[in-house]
């Protein structure tokens, strides 16, 4: 499994958000300049974050972007299926996929269970919140 840019700029973009946060709505062009991402692209970030409650936008004067919810409500396995679609390790894993037809028979679909279980337990148990407290220890490196 490898996580995306997209997904790794969106975890930064929220961290930089929780982290600048004074009550008003975050300009875009200020994270962009923070961030050093391109405008265009991390407005289809925002936009993904926006449909899935994560963030909420206003445009014209005083507009930007900030938090729907306090940064240790808003768990990194969110905003990563917000911004890659499923964290499943295989196919038949996904939600709403076909059943298959070996399922009843896979010697690997408990290994993989298992994994897809791991994975989505350790970014579910880590918040925007956590990494705003890491302070550069290295710990996470997004």
């Amino acid at each position: 499994m490898k996580i995306s840019t997209r997904g790794r700029y969106a975890v930064r973009v929220l961290i930089d958000m929780a982290e600048n946060f004074k009550g008003d709505y975050i300009p875009l062009k200020d994270i962009v300049k923070r961030q050093e991402v391109s405008q265009k692209y991390l407005e289809g970030i925002m936009l993904l974050l926006s449909k899935n409650d994560i963030v909420e936008g206003v445009h014209g004067k005083g507009g930007g972007y900030r938090l729907k919810k306090p940064p240790e409500y808003i768990t990194v396995g969110e905003v990563l299926r917000a911004t890659e679609g499923s964290l499943a390790p295989v196919s038949c894993l996904e939600e709403n996929a076909n059943a298959c037809e070996r399922a009843g028979s896979c010697k690997t679909l408990p290994m993989w269970r298992e994994f897809s279980a791991l994975v989505n337990g350790f970014f579910d148990g880590k918040t925007i919140k956590d990494l705003t407290d890491n302070q550069g220890g290295g710990e996470y490196i997004i």
